[in-house]
């Protein structure tokens, strides 16, 4: 932890490809001042790293549990991260 920001890598599993889970994932954290990145993985599940303040990156992490309507999330595993000092979050 440093400066009072957080960061974890995040690897989430179900259905989570093909239904618009990564843009959503953008645009959540964006409007929670979250920042990092998001990709999808050639076994069908999204990973993404995801740092901020802990109480913004905690409401992110409550919002990859769900997902976007039409995702099945079965498993969030958040692993911390040293912070990198991301500055915006993208869409990889």
């Amino acid at each position: 932890m440093s400066d009072g920001v957080v960061r974890y890598r995040v690897v989430v599993t179900g259905r989570v490809q093909g239904v618009w889970y990564r843009e959503s994932c953008r645009r959540t954290a964006d409007a929670l001042g979250v920042n990092g990145w998001v990709r999808n993985r050639a076994d069908g599940s999204v990973e993404a790293a995801v740092e901020g303040p802990p109480s913004a990156v905690d409401r992110l992490l409550d919002w990859m549990r769900e997902g976007p309507p039409r995702a099945v999330v079965v498993r969030v595993d958040p692993r911390p991260e040293d912070p990198a000092g991301d500055r915006d979050f993208t869409v990889r």
